[in-house]
């Protein structure tokens, strides 16, 4: 069997992100109760990990230790062990890179998303990088890396390379279309990062807007993983208001099926990250 079949796609839920609110659409969820809800339906549509932040009593993005514990805690409840729980450490211009490593540190979480230029910053320096990735692997926490360019890939590969971080079963979240004009992505952004990813990693996408459907499409196509919610985009492929997360990631569900590709359940998410 090819490898394009040997590895299940790993469907993410990311329902809500640091910035969206109940403005923005009413199945936004904000409480980890609302949370745990979100996290059955997506569950139920197909998706094995939940993408998760949390939020602050004003509704702003939190990095609060205790808090995500409670909220991991809420939806670890409703779901069992049917999804890998990642939660973010998102500087989302509120948060620093000591903050947001010393988060991480004390939380010691199931899984967690690291932006690679959050963290990689002079007060951190190559040492602390190197001590911060080698505690994630040490205490098993099951990382994705994300890279919002082909610089920040090279830049992953020459750490990488250079032995600054070493081996380890990294994952790695290409994102489209951040910094272009009007934030929106189109599948065509992913070809770079296919072409310049050389270190073999596993990889998924996540896209802004309408094209997001499209784009994770893409993906599935070439033998990534997909992330899809409210985070980054409110619509179907059609155009219309998605009526919740779940809707995205059906929408995702079907794609991966109509290539032939079974979807990978949170045990073999486990089984192929275990460090």
């Amino acid at each position: 069997m090819s490898n394009f079949y040997s590895h299940p796609l790993i469907i993410t839920t990311a329902p809500n992100g640091a910035y969206k609110q109940l403005s923005d659409h009413a199945q936004v969820p904000l409480t980890a109760e609302s949370l745990a809800r979100t996290a059955k339906q997506c569950l139920e549509a197909g998706a094995a990990m939940l993408h998760l932040h949390i939020r602050d009593a004003q509704g702003g993005h939190s990095l609060d230790v205790q808090g995500y514990r409670n909220a991991t805690a809420t939806v670890r409840a409703a779901v069992g062990k049917e999804m890998v729980l990642q939660i973010t450490s998102e500087a989302a211009k509120v948060y620093q890179a000591p903050a947001q490593i010393a988060m991480v540190q004390a939380l010691r979480p199931e899984a967690v998303s690291v932006g690679l230029r959050e963290v990689d910053q002079p007060e951190i320096g190559e040492k602390g990088l190197a001590d911060f990735f080698a505690g994630l692997v040490r205490e098993k926490v099951m990382t994705q890396v994300i890279i919002y360019d082909v610089k920040d890939l090279q830049r992953w590969q020459d750490l990488r390379q250079r032995g600054v971080i070493g081996d380890a079963p990294w994952f790695l979240l290409f994102v489209l279309g951040r910094y272009t004009a009007g934030q929106t992505s189109n599948p065509t952004d992913l070809v770079p990062f296919v072409h310049a990813h050389t270190t073999g990693e596993p990889w998924a996408v996540c896209a802004f807007g309408a094209t997001e459907h499209a784009c994770v499409s893409a993906a599935a196509s070439l033998g990534g993983h997909v992330r899809v919610g409210f985070e980054n985009n409110l619509f179907l492929k059609n155009g219309e208001i998605a009526p919740d997360n779940a809707a995205l990631v059906t929408q995702a569900a079907d794609a991966t099926r109509s290539l032939g590709r079974p979807i990978a359940t949170a045990a073999q998410i486990r089984e192929r990250f275990a460090a």
